[in-house]
């Protein structure tokens, strides 16, 4: 069962506000508010504690707030900026779990499943998510369930730091009010005109009355708090289990702090997957700088692994790219595209040759990982008959796919142009013959012998409109010239009395 941890700050617009124009904010205690413009009427879009205190409220009139606070300081909302914000705060908390879902537009979903140890429990990783943030000016009120909708209703309407047994977060919902199932505020306050003033009422009704009078909506709320219902959450990352962490006394910044570290941690989580005899394809590793930045860092393994020292190894070139500020305080990896490794036992016979993972595989992954995964791979077969579409890109130790091999009795060049290289000076007995001689890149070629032809037409039946040409037909030779040098030329259409015959070249044997 998944464990969901929901934060939320009641004034998370005004903090942002403020951390954004620090030097414009209004004094401390001075009751401040955001305004936006609703229906052509300016209205209070936030408001602070301190006017929270002196009975305003958000969505009122800016004119009425006036009224009643005169000392009230405004300035305009920023809702994108507060976005901008909470996404940014969303991949500061990677750092606690790898799975951050933003709630908007004040709070976030962490699913902190198989986590929560890393900090000694859910209590410990709470109160230090909610002490940094306080140390950033940012309180914020959070609350553990098993599900999104109760961790939400506990976070909002229950007290604070709220953790509810696993399986047993039905009681702890009963006391709060309607509003707690996240419906709008026309809905709650319907449900409690009729006299149902906490959920705890609402779960004694039949279900099928309810869902008839408060709609379908109410009920998938209800559903969902409850756990009845799966919620899936919009995940910042996908969400993974294997996730390692670690948290340093001071701060790091060294070149070989860095690498140290990098190793340590892989080595944590590598331990875990071998544990239960799994490997990764994929690694990212995160260095979270003190001034909340996170700087991550991926690898990838053509084959999946689990070797702590390999891994790292492709990770230490890249840290010259890390810059670590005033210092790294935390280091966290995880692992993706995760798949079962069956354990091998190491070669008793020093002659024979290395597996593929010991050899081949390791100095793929330092090449793609150098270079790029898109730089390096391998051909693969294409079922198509065109030569351009014959050919497709694998990675290097990709297994075969379903299409079939090419055929042995029509080979393709060793090299295929991207595009054929036209060809002039040919010369051909009869304009079905293969040519005797043909000119390409200023050199006169001699044909000795010559195999075809092999006629190839377009795929018109790909096409939505069928429109075969004769001008796309190609009749293909195998030609060998008076060096032994062998080529793949093309003449291109049928021939037509009175025209020239066209010739291409479009690749080269081995």
């Amino acid at each position: 069962m998944s464990r969901i941890l929901c934060a939320w700050s009641p004034t998370w617009a005004i903090l942002a506000w403020r951390r954004r124009n620090p030097t414009a904010a209004p004094p401390d205690g001075q009751p401040f508010a955001l305004l936006e413009n609703v229906r052509g009427a300016r209205r209070l879009a936030a408001v602070d504690e301190a006017g929270l205190r002196l009975g305003l409220r958000p969505g009122q009139k800016a004119t009425d707030a006036m009224a009643l606070v005169p000392e009230l300081a405004t300035a305009d909302a920023e809702p994108e900026a507060d976005a901008a914000a909470l996404t940014a705060l969303v991949d500061w908390c990677v750092r606690f779990s790898p799975a951050v879902a933003p709630d908007r537009p004040d709070g976030l979903f962490l699913d902190i499943s198989g986590v929560d140890h890393l900090w000694g429990g859910e209590a410990e990783m709470m109160a230090d998510l909610q002490q940094r943030l306080a140390g950033s000016g940012l309180p914020f009120r959070c609350a553990v369930a098993d599900t999104p909708g109760a961790a939400w209703a506990l976070a909002h309407f229950a007290g604070d730091g709220t953790i509810a047994p696993s399986g047993a977060h039905r009681d702890l919902l009963a006391p709060l009010p309607p509003a707690a199932l996240r419906l709008d505020a026309e809905a709650a306050a319907q449900i409690e005109r009729l006299g149902l003033r906490t959920l705890g009422q609402i779960l004694d009704l039949p279900r099928a009355p309810f869902g008839r009078r408060f709609g379908q909506a109410a009920l998938m709320r209800l559903d969902q708090a409850l756990g009845h219902t799966k919620e899936a959450l919009a995940f910042r990352r996908p969400p993974s289990p294997w996730f390692a962490r670690l948290a340093f006394f001071e701060p790091i910044s060294a070149p070989e702090d860095m690498a140290r570290v990098a190793l340590d941690v892989t080595a944590k989580l590598c331990a875990r997957l071998e544990r239960d005899g799994q490997g990764a394809r994929r690694f990212e590793l995160c260095f979270h700088r003190v001034d909340g930045k996170a700087l991550p860092v991926a690898v990838g393994l053509s084959l999946p692994g689990r070797d702590a020292q390999r891994i790292a190894k492709l990770v230490t070139p890249k840290l010259e790219t890390v810059d670590p500020g005033f210092g790294v305080e935390v280091v966290t990896i995880a692992a993706w595209e995760v798949e079962r490794v069956s354990g091998r036992q190491a070669k008793l016979d020093a002659r024979r040759d290395a597996a593929v993972e010991d050899g081949l595989a390791p100095l793929v992954d330092r090449l793609v990982n150098r270079l790029g995964e898109d730089r390096v791979w391998r051909a693969a077969p294409v079922e198509s008959h065109v030569p351009e579409l014959s050919v497709g890109r694998r990675g290097p130790l990709a297994a075969a796919g379903p299409a079939r091999p090419w055929d042995p009795e029509t080979p393709r060049p060793v090299r295929l142009f991207r595009r054929p290289e036209p060809l002039e000076g040919v010369i051909a007995l009869t304009p079905d013959d293969p040519p005797n001689q043909f000119r390409w890149r200023g050199r006169t070629h001699r044909v000795r012998r010559a195999e075809g032809p092999e006629r190839v037409g377009e795929e018109w039946w790909k096409r939505e409109i069928a429109e075969v040409s004769v001008g796309h037909v190609r009749d293909y030779y195998r030609v060998e010239d008076q060096d032994g040098a062998r080529f793949w030329v093309f003449r291109a259409g049928l021939y037509e009395p009175g025209q020239p015959a066209k010739w291409w070249l479009h690749g080269l044997f081995g």
